[in-house]
């Protein structure tokens, strides 16, 4: 019902079509505030009805005026509750979307049966920032640095950082681990992004490379990537986990979170070594959705505690990162 201008600027969307199942999608319209990243990554909109008159205060623009802007294919007129059926039933399915007259449908699905997929692609590599820039200075001189490395990082999570006070940095997801290491960051942040994880193997050489040097938080696509850089290994999921409904059990606690997920890949739980502690598993389906390190400063989940659209119930993981950075410390909250 609400989220889809932070869905559609999510850059771990890159490389996929997005199917909404509320009726009407659009009667908030949009606004630079919900932007997730600079510039929207996913490749397509797909709703039942979109509505050009939105009623918000805080609205500047239409749905289709947003995507316009930023070159997005969007189509509506179709059954997407049917459209989800199909592929709840037949796992992740190619598409391709196509405007104009005189339109040959078997050239358009040989198209889409053409499209080679993401699979050992390095998709992190067209939604990475290109320069290392700092998003917030510490509130205080003892509160600690993070350095985020970009795989394709939401707004949102580099707040919840700032939020409590952390200075943070951003990296290109290329930078080498000694010149993360030559800045001495009291821990380093691995973001989501899109794509397979096993595409990006200097991303996961560059976190074999950080593991006991600096405490680690790994998100999304940034928890496979850890996986793989301890010895794991993924596989792709047959129908990815995606929206803001996923049952979450936090194993330690026992207490259930409802969680916010996009991903198509997951880390193949049987691969883990001793060391790892499995610390949260998905009640759908029973994969992985966090872990930890028994005697390293090490933590990941699968997904997304910053929400942004989604549920709040995760959001206590950043408090741990910043714990695992300052044992003894507070938190340096503004305001």
């Amino acid at each position: 019902m609400t989220g889809y201008q932070e869905i559609l600027s999510d850059p771990s969307y890159k490389g996929q079509a997005v199917v909404l199942t509320a009726p009407m999608v659009g009667n908030y319209g949009a606004s630079a505030r919900a932007d997730e990243a600079l510039i929207p990554s996913v490749e397509a909109l797909i709703v039942r009805e979109a509505t050009d008159h939105p009623a918000h205060f805080q609205s500047q623009e239409t749905l289709s005026r947003y995507l316009e802007r930023h070159g997005i294919l969007g189509i509506s007129g179709l059954d997407t509750r049917a459209l989800t059926k199909l592929i709840r039933s037949e796992g992740l399915l190619h598409v391709c979307l196509a405007i104009g007259e005189d339109l040959d449908p078997e050239e358009l699905v040989a198209k889409a049966r053409q499209y080679p997929g993401i699979d050992g692609c390095d998709t992190v590599q067209h939604v990475t920032t290109r320069r290392r820039h700092t998003f917030a200075r510490p509130s205080l001189p003892e509160a600690p640095r993070v350095a985020v490395l970009d795989c394709g990082t939401k707004r949102s999570i580099l707040k919840s950082l700032a939020m409590l006070g952390c200075g943070v940095e951003v990296y290109p997801a290329a930078t080498p681990a000694d010149v993360i290491l030559r800045d001495r960051p009291d821990g380093v942040l691995i973001s989501n992004g899109p794509g397979d994880p096993a595409g990006v193997p200097h991303i996961i050489r560059t976190v074999r490379e950080l593991i006991g040097q600096v405490p680690l938080f790994g998100i999304c696509l940034g928890h496979q990537i850890l996986g793989l850089a301890l010895g794991g290994t993924t596989y792709k999921l047959a129908f990815g986990h995606h929206g803001g409904n996923h049952p979450v059990r936090h194993l330690e606690t026992g207490r259930i979170e409802i969680t916010s997920q996009n991903h198509n890949y997951a880390v193949d739980v049987s691969a883990l070594g001793d060391d790892l502690v499995v610390t949260h598993v998905n009640l759908f389906d029973g994969t992985l959705e966090g872990m930890r390190h028994r005697t390293l400063p090490l933590m990941s989940v699968q997904y997304h505690p910053e929400a942004a659209p989604g549920p709040h119930d995760s959001r206590y993981l950043f408090d741990t990162f910043f714990h695992m950075m300052r044992p003894a410390g507070r938190i340096y909250a503004h305001g």
